[in-house]
């Protein structure tokens, strides 16, 4: 009998990386799973994986910079499968460099599908998290916000601060509905980041060398299993938090 038992949970970005990761092991403590992506392919290779671990899985193509689509593809997400308990924050697609060198509309696009996207998610799913007696949000931040040296970071770092201050909100005004909404900012070996540790290895020694634990998370292990604990009963009285999942490396004070 896993944690999570008879629930749904709807994740986006989760095609790859730290959204399948957390999938994985939501799957893995019983849940079901709507999986939220650009690209199909990647979301079917996922939707295999979750059922090969016993539970209903379905892809749902979904560019979350299309935010007008959210609320239909909440609802008939939660037709198709009776109903949501989870909804996991993930998918983002900004930008990095220096503030001078991006355009207004590359700034913009970060805040779109990061807290505009999640707003979306958040207000669609909410009767739906109400119906079921009080459900979960986990938003995904990062360490970036509280980053020594925020140079090339801030566009993103900007985005995310606004996603952690829309969790601490909502977790205020919803909690008399019995939602917890928490935030994690994990530090993990996505694609992403295997790309940037393939082209700068040095770079890549001298963050992992940073990191007090001595080593980058497993989007899995170290960032599912993490989120999959604040979904489930034994985070029941853990809402409005942010909790690094970053080997001990960022300083959130």
């Amino acid at each position: 009998m896993g944690k999570l038992d008879g629930m749904v949970a709807v994740i986006s970005g989760a095609g790859q990386g730290i959204g399948q990761g957390i999938a994985l092991a939501l799957a893995s403590e019983g849940a079901s799973v709507a999986v939220l992506g650009r690209t199909e392919a990647k979301l079917v290779a996922t939707c295999e994986l979750l059922r090969g671990r016993g539970v209903k899985a379905e892809p749902f193509v979904l560019d979350v910079l299309d935010t007008e689509r959210i609320p239909a593809l909440v609802e008939q997400i939660a037709e198709r499968f009776g109903g949501i308990d989870i909804l996991v924050n993930n998918a983002y697609t900004g930008c990095y460099g220096p503030l001078l060198s991006l355009s207004d509309e590359q700034f913009r696009k970060g805040f779109d599908s990061g807290p505009f996207a999640a707003f979306a998610f958040m207000k669609a799913a909410h009767p739906y998290l109400k119906e079921n007696g009080g459900g979960v949000i986990v938003n995904l931040v990062t360490s970036a916000m509280v980053r020594w040296d925020l140079s090339t970071y801030g566009a993103y770092a900007a985005a995310k601060s606004a996603l952690r201050a829309l969790t601490r909100a909502a977790a205020d005004e919803w909690g008399r509905d019995g939602i917890r909404v928490n935030a994690v900012a994990p530090h993990a070996v996505s694609p992403a980041y295997a790309r940037w540790q393939d082209a700068r290895p040095e770079e890549a020694a001298e963050f992992r060398a940073s990191i007090p634990l001595g080593y980058v998370g497993d989007c899995e292990q170290d960032i599912g299993r993490a989120v999959a604990m604040l979904c489930g009963p034994d985070a029941r009285y853990l809402t409005g938090a942010t909790v690094p999942l970053d080997g001990g490396q960022a300083n959130f004070g």
